[in-house]
């Protein structure tokens, strides 16, 4: 075998290789995340009967502060006391009586040209050509 032929099968090896070791890397970092989320899911199901054992007993808990704070504070009487927050009120905007008459004139003039076409018998028969741009004739 000539030189160079065997130095281009050598690089084709070595480039294949080099391929499976990246391929094998990344293999091997899927295989250990798999392995971590399994070991937290096991946890999880470990403590779960420990965190739901402790549920009833946080809400007797709650439960007799709860109790606890109504015997204790009577309700006041309502008065202005500290900060009271108002919702903040989005202002209308002004519109001059112009332009107020000039939308007023615009919106008459589509409803009624929107009542016109509904008005108006459809003719789109076949017999009818027109091109795009023109508007048909009737």
């Amino acid at each position: 075998m000539k030189t160079k032929r065997l130095s281009k099968k050598i690089q084709r090896l070595e480039a294949r290789l080099q391929k499976g070791a990246k391929k094998l890397a990344s293999l091997k970092q899927k295989l250990r995340a798999a392995e971590a989320t399994r070991l937290a899911k096991s946890k999880r199901k470990r403590t779960a009967p420990a965190r739901e054992a402790l549920i009833p007993v946080r809400v007797a808990a709650l439960q007799k502060n709860r109790r606890r704070l109504t015997t204790k504070t009577a309700p006041k009487p309502a008065r202005a006391s500290g900060r009271v927050s108002f919702k903040e009120v989005k202002e209308k905007r002004q519109i001059t009586p112009e332009r107020r008459a000039q939308l007023s004139a615009a919106m008459k003039a589509r409803w009624a040209a929107k009542r016109a076409a509904a008005a108006a018998p459809q003719n789109n028969s076949p017999g009818q050509e027109f091109t795009l741009g023109e508007p048909p004739q009737q």
